[in-house]
């Protein structure tokens, strides 16, 4: 994601935040301005805006370090204007855990809302909850708005549909009985219906949860094909789908030789040689950068992917598809006990997937 700045490491985790977090601040010291509210009454409207984005990084972090005891690492937590996103290399797969990581987040919401409780005085009617909350966030309020947000944020998450936590609480509880892929399927039908309902609430009332519904409903789209993706390539390892046929080239040839190659043959991609040794990498795209910005005659050794990403034969395919996708490297190098077995990219993963999908289907419609 572009336009983000690292604010520190905690236990390891980079910690990023974006650019439009400034715009909120300003959007908030505008609107608090032409309200009529002083500097002071600012300040507290901002410093209030900053705890709860603490707030939204300690849930994150309850996300992360709960998952850390299942050896997920955590790539980042971003905060956004819209909350936090904490990147795990992988969701849990055994039920029980997905569940224990899902809950961490608000966990730590409602200790944060019970440890605030402790030093407040709950209002006991609507009332006293008019005064205390009237005239923006103050001293006097602070803490009772903290608990509040606490509790909200809490509430809102558990709410059982995708993307929030409590879509990942209640796949986790039904794939203690079913397998995953249908407990997804639940969970996002749930989701779903959830967010109908908050649709036809909002065209009476609050816009916004129309938005929110609809986000919802892409959400639980989405997460219900990411798990069928999975289920593809559950059992496969890189041999399914490793090219053993290559073609190489010399790193001292030039640009003219690799044009040549692609025009004669259906070789997209090669391996740079040197002295006997691989140097590097070349496909399509990359050659056909380099005849339009450098002609030629160009060396293949000044154009060619220099960065080289090697993987084990046997590593299930599952965990190399976000390295293949980032396009880290834009060929893989397959290496077998050691030695140069193929290659493999993003489109002969894809491929392989369209091939398993429409098996799937095939044997899906004949009852298997």
């Amino acid at each position: 994601m572009k336009g983000l700045f690292k604010l520190g490491t905690i236990a390891g985790i980079s910690i990023f935040i974006h650019w439009t977090f400034a715009l909120l601040i300003a959007f908030i010291i505008f609107i608090n301005y032409r309200n009529g509210q002083n500097s002071v009454q600012i300040a507290w409207s901002v410093l209030f805006i900053l705890c709860i984005f603490i707030t939204v990084l300690l849930h994150e972090l309850g996300h992360a370090l709960t998952a850390k005891r299942y050896n997920i690492k955590t790539k980042d937590i971003t905060l956004l204007p819209i909350g936090g996103i904490a990147r795990l290399e992988r969701l849990p797969e055994n039920p029980s855990e997905e569940l224990i990581v899902a809950i961490a987040g608000p966990i730590v919401n409602f200790v944060l809302a019970f440890i605030t409780q402790l030093f407040i005085t709950i209002p006991q009617n609507s009332e006293e909850w008019l005064v205390q909350l009237s005239g923006g966030i103050n001293a006097h309020n602070f803490f009772l708005n903290f608990y509040i947000v606490n509790l909200t944020l809490a509430v809102f998450n558990l709410i059982p549909a995708f993307p929030m936590d409590g879509g990942r609480v209640l796949r986790a509880l039904l794939a203690l009985k079913l397998d995953r892929n249908t407990a997804t399927k639940i969970a996002a039908r749930v989701g779903q219906f959830i967010a109908v309902g908050f649709i036809f609430i909002g065209f009476f009332s609050n816009p916004f949860l129309i938005l929110i519904g609809l986000f919802v409903i892409f959400s639980a789209q989405v997460e219900t094909e990411s798990v069928e993706f999975k289920n593809l390539l559950e059992g496969y390892t890189v041999r399914d789908v490793v090219m053993k046929e290559y073609q190489t080239i010399g790193a001292d040839e030039k640009v003219k030789k690799a044009i040549a190659i692609l025009l004669e043959s259906e070789h997209r991609k090669f391996l740079v040689i040197q002295n006997g040794g691989l140097v590097g990498t070349l496909n399509k795209n990359q050659i056909i950068k380099a005849l339009s910005e450098k002609g030629e005659e160009e060396f293949i050794y000044n154009v060619m992917d220099k960065s080289l990403a090697y993987i084990d034969i046997n590593t299930p395919l599952e965990k190399v598809i976000e390295q293949v996708y980032e396009k880290k490297a834009s060929v893989l190098i397959v290496n077998e006990n050691d030695q140069l077995t193929g290659i493999l990219d993003a489109d002969n993963v894809s491929e392989f997937i369209l091939i398993n999908s429409i098996k799937a289907k095939q044997n899906h419609s004949n009852g298997y």
